[in-house]
Parts: structure tokens; C-alpha cells; sequence
């Protein structure tokens, strides 16, 4: 049965069935979208994935491997990290008196710290010891002090300046690193940890 009244534009025209069949579609359509809704919401919710980065257990020794340019931190007998130092500007031997640009060697402990050092944080090795001091007065020689693991000084800003410091020795005698990696050591590393340099 064809109605006789004009079409209004826009309006859609419907029979007595296909009423019903809009309705229906619409509440379909309703429902569907909160379903969506409600599993988005339902997603955000859950728990992410389980990480698979191990957690660092306490250092319990660093090494320092001089010749290697190396840093090590370890715990539990594993070495947990690995940092490329700088050293003095005469890194080989001992180190038996100040001024001498070397870096000690043997079985130490890092005993203190200082945030504000002339350098990016700094950790004190506690040469001299005993036999240091001993050794060094038979030379007729002062044995020097203030070795120290540091980042960079802190006079530098520039990251061209920085990367001059990178790849070359260049301390007094201490054992440097680059910034970031002095922050995550300072982090890691409690004061009394045994420290072990060799050459």
C-alpha cells in the first residue's frame, strides 16, 4: 500500500515490517559497540607480560682489568656488568708514589664517596695500604692517595668534549668512566665492596 503524502527529503521511507527490522539492526549495532567498549576497557585493565630483564642482586666485588681498559661489576660469581675505563697516563705497574700517573694494583675496598667531586660523582679506592705506605717509604717515595673511580670533570659540557674522553687515558691515576655509566655504578655499589685491580 503506497502512500499518497510527499517524500520529505532525508527521511527514510519504511513499511510496517521493515520498521521493526531498523529497530533491531540498531540494537545490534548498540550492542556491539558496548561489547567493544567494554573488552577495550577490559584490556587496559590486565596485567602486562611478565619481564624477562633479571633483577641485579647486590655487586659483591669489582675488578678492574687493567690492561683490558675494563670494569667489572660482579655478583654471586657472575659478571653483571661492563664498563670501558680510562686510566692514567702511565698505566703500567704498580703504583709506588704520587705524581707517578698510575694506577694501583692489588686487593682494595671502595670505603667512601663523594657526590661532590671536582669530577661526575666519585667513589675512593682506599690506597695506600699498610704495605703501599711501607713499600713507598723504603723507595724514599710519598705513595700518593685520592684513587678514585669518576665519571668525567665536571667542567665539560659539550658532547664533542665528552667524546675526546672516550677512547683515551687521561686521568692522574684514578679509573674513569662516562657519566651515565658512573650513575648506574653509584647505584650498584655499596661502600665496603672489595675492590680487585689487576694488570
Amino acid at each position: 500500500m503506497h502512500s499518497d503524502r510527499p517524500r520529505t527529503p532525508g527521511t527514510l521511507q519504511t513499511t510496517p515490517g521493515s520498521a521493526r527490522t531498523n529497530r533491531l539492526s540498531v540494537t545490534g549495532a548498540c550492542l556491539a559497540l558496548s561489547l567493544a567498549g567494554i573488552l577495550g576497557l577490559a584490556g587496559c585493565a590486565t596485567s602486562p607480560p611478565p619481564t624477562t630483564a633479571k633483577r641485579i642482586g647486590p655487586v659483591d666485588r669489582v675488578v678492574v682489568k687493567k690492561s683490558q681498559r675494563q670494569l667489572e661489576l660482579v655478583s654471586g660469581g657472575n659478571v653483571v656488568r661492563q664498563y670501558r675505563v680510562a686510566l692514567g697516563g702511565s698505566p703500567v705497574g704498580h703504583k709506588y708514589r704520587e705524581g707517578d700517573q698510575r694506577t694501583p694494583e692489588g686487593s682494595y675496598q671502595l670505603n667512601w664517596r663523594n657526590p661532590n667531586s671536582n669530577y661526575y660523582k666519585a667513589i675512593h679506592v682506599s690506597y695506600p695500604s699498610q704495605k703501599d705506605r711501607a713499600t713507598s717509604r723504603q723507595l724514599g717515595y710519598n705513595p700518593g692517595g685520592m684513587i678514585m673511580i669518576h665519571g668525567l670533570p665536571n667542567y665539560i659540557q659539550s658532547e664533542g668534549m665528552r667524546r675526546q674522553y672516550a677512547n683515551r687515558d687521561w686521568t692522574q691515576g684514578c679509573i674513569a668512566v662516562q657519566n651515565h655509566e658512573m650513575d648506574e655504578i653509584w647505584r650498584l655499589v655499596r661502600d665496603g665492596t672489595p675492590i680487585q685491580i689487576v694488570p
